[in-house]
């Protein structure tokens, strides 16, 4: 959210950006044209420069041959260096426009320092006349080196009047240049201002709008403003008063319209209740009814209906628990065994049950009804369909950490997408006379008891059978099943 006040230091610091940039503008441009100026003014020093060392060297030449000493001398030489560092710094001048006459006076120069070394050299050996006649010709020489640096100073003045004359005319277009800039700037920040004062008076418009149009009542409309600054909070703040408004006359409307029904409909969720009641059949009742007649029967000497009736009535009773409780796998082994009671009395001969069990293992915890609904399907698509019947065979053995349950049938077996939505925890349609727990459902719920996945598998073949091989952890890794359970 960006605030009012930091709106305002923005607006503030673009401004002053633009006129510092402006600023550094200026001022870049004329610290250039100074430093052409101060170039082409440095350029007339040093041609200067030679002229004062040349008239300089010819006096001191003067001074010595009037009085040879060896302080005269010394003058002599640190005037001819003079001269030496001022040729070298004349070397540097040198352009298309004056590479001849430059050439001319670097040479008049060198003839000034060697006329005056061999003025020297005369003296030195008594040689009075031609000393003279070497001063005389340095002399000379010297005032040739003054006119040569006027006449250089005149070809750069030439040379450099194009360039006057644009520094001229480029401060004339810096001139309008500045004027153009400065409207455009200005031109800009108003624009600038006008949107900046925008973004603050609309949105309290907008909000002023939804405040009339609350105080008349009108709670339906959105309160809707543009805004990023604390005028939107304002705005959100408006738009929940109006909404928990709304939502309470609503609720009142509701209330009243609840309360008109409510009496008319009464009577008849009393009688619905009574009708219910009435449909309602209690399985326990149901259970107390077969180990009634399982008693009855065999008292009458029908002892293999009393078995069987016992068998049901235990299923039922197993049945009648949550499946989210824990049981042991000796319980799930007893209520299989029950549920082959019933289905032997229903198939014969047809139906073999093999079993193999370590009863050491039958301890370890699993979710309730998990072996039964296997063996149910083993017995739907194995022995069922078979005109002969089939073995269904169990074992349960010790395996480490671990317990194996395998369930194997010699039926015709599964076909693979079928065991891939088994596996995959589908919803698959129940078949043949099914109990209703699902296959997929009991694999769901041994992965959610023992919190891994591969706690089953799956094995078939076309005409090999199906074998379904349980590995059931000693303890479990995960209480989520139960805390799954306990929250619906």
């Amino acid at each position: 959210m960006i605030g009012i006040q930091r709106k305002i230091w923005t607006l503030t610091a673009i401004v002053m950006f633009i006129m510092a940039s402006i600023w550094i503008m200026l001022t870049y441009y004329n610290q250039k044209t100074q430093d052409q100026y101060n170039e082409i003014l440095q350029r007339y020093l040093i041609m200067n420069e030679v002229t004062t060392a040349s008239r300089q060297t010819v006096n001191a030449l003067n001074i010595y041959l009037l009085t040879p000493t060896e302080g005269n001398l010394s003058s002599l030489r640190r005037g001819e260096q003079q001269l030496r560092d001022a040729q070298s710094s004349v070397g540097v001048l040198r352009n298309e426009e004056n590479d001849f006459a430059l050439t001319s006076y670097m040479n008049l120069i060198d003839s000034l320092i060697e006329t005056t070394d061999r003025s020297v050299m005369f003296k030195s050996e008594r040689e009075t006349e031609e000393s003279s006649k070497a001063f005389a010709e340095a002399t000379r020489i010297s005032r040739y080196i003054s006119e040569m640096t006027l006449q250089l100073i005149d070809i750069e003045l030439n040379t450099y009047e194009r360039f006057y004359r644009s520094i001229i005319e480029q401060a004339e277009e810096l001139k309008k240049l500045g004027i153009w800039i400065l409207l455009a700037i200005t031109f800009g920040l108003l624009l600038f201002t006008y949107w900046f004062s925008l973004s603050i008076t609309r949105p309290v418009q907008q909000l002023t709008k939804a405040a009339q149009e609350l105080a008349k009542g009108k709670f339906e409309r959105q309160i809707v403003v543009n805004s990023s600054d604390e005028i939107s909070f304002l705005a959100t703040t408006f738009e929940r008063m109006r909404v928990n408004i709304n939502n309470l006359i609503l609720e009142m409307k509701e209330k009243a319209r609840l309360k008109s029904e409510l009496q008319q409909s009464q009577l008849l969720l009393q009688e619905s209740q009574l009708r219910s009641l009435q449909s309602q059949i209690n399985p326990h009742f149901l259970f107390n009814i077969l180990d009634t007649l399982s008693k009855k029967a065999f008292l009458e000497g029908a002892e293999e209906t009393s078995d069987l009736l016992v068998s049901v009535a235990g299923l039922l009773r197993y049945n009648l628990k949550r499946l989210d409780r824990a049981v042991t796998l000796y319980d799930e082994v007893r209520v299989m065994r029950q549920y082959m009671e019933i289905q032997s009395a229903r198939f014969t001969e047809r139906l073999n049950l093999v079993t193999q069990i370590d009863e050491r293992c039958l301890s370890v915890q699993m979710p309730g009804l998990t072996l039964q609904p296997i063996v149910e399907n083993a017995v739907i698509h194995a022995i069922e369909p078979a005109e002969d019947g089939g073995t269904i065979t169990v074992t349960i053995a010790d395996a480490g950490d671990h317990v194996t349950v395998e369930i194997a049938d010699d039926g015709p077996g599964m076909n693979e997408e079928k065991i891939i939505g088994i596996l995959e925890e589908r919803d698959m349609q129940p078949e043949g006379h099914s109990t209703g727990i699902g296959f997929g459902n009991v694999v769901r719920r041994l992965r959610l008891f023992y919190g891994i996945s591969d706690v089953i598998e799956i094995h078939s073949g076309q005409g090999r059978g199906v074998r379904v091989l349980l590995k059931l952890p000693k303890t479990r890794r995960s209480d989520t099943y139960d805390k799954a359970i306990d929250r619906g």
